[in-house]
């Protein structure tokens, strides 16, 4: 356990800091996970709805330093291809 008050206060901030932390990323990846749901669906509109919440979490992921942009950035452009992907499947078909 820390001594000085001043490592005691870095202790609690770092705590309460994990916590949030903890909170953002299980959001985020539950929005992925959830995007990818409904993207095995075909449904396009329920697709691109997700995928704009999804983009939406990355960047506040960003924002708050969850993740790096580049990061962010990789997996927005690999959801943007997949939402292509069954866009051009849809227009084959029908």
């Amino acid at each position: 356990m820390p001594i000085l008050k001043s490592a005691k206060k870095r202790l609690k901030q770092n705590i309460k800091r994990n916590l949030r932390n903890r909170s953002y990323r299980s959001a985020l990846r539950t929005q992925l996970k959830k995007f990818l749901n409904v993207s095995k669906g075909g449904d396009i509109k329920a697709t691109e709805e997700e995928l704009r919440l999804t983009v939406k979490k990355l960047d506040k992921g960003v924002t708050k330093g969850l993740i790096h942009k580049n990061t962010a950035s990789r997996k927005k452009s690999r959801l943007a291809k997949k939402v292509n992907q069954i866009k051009a499947l849809a227009q084959q078909k029908g």
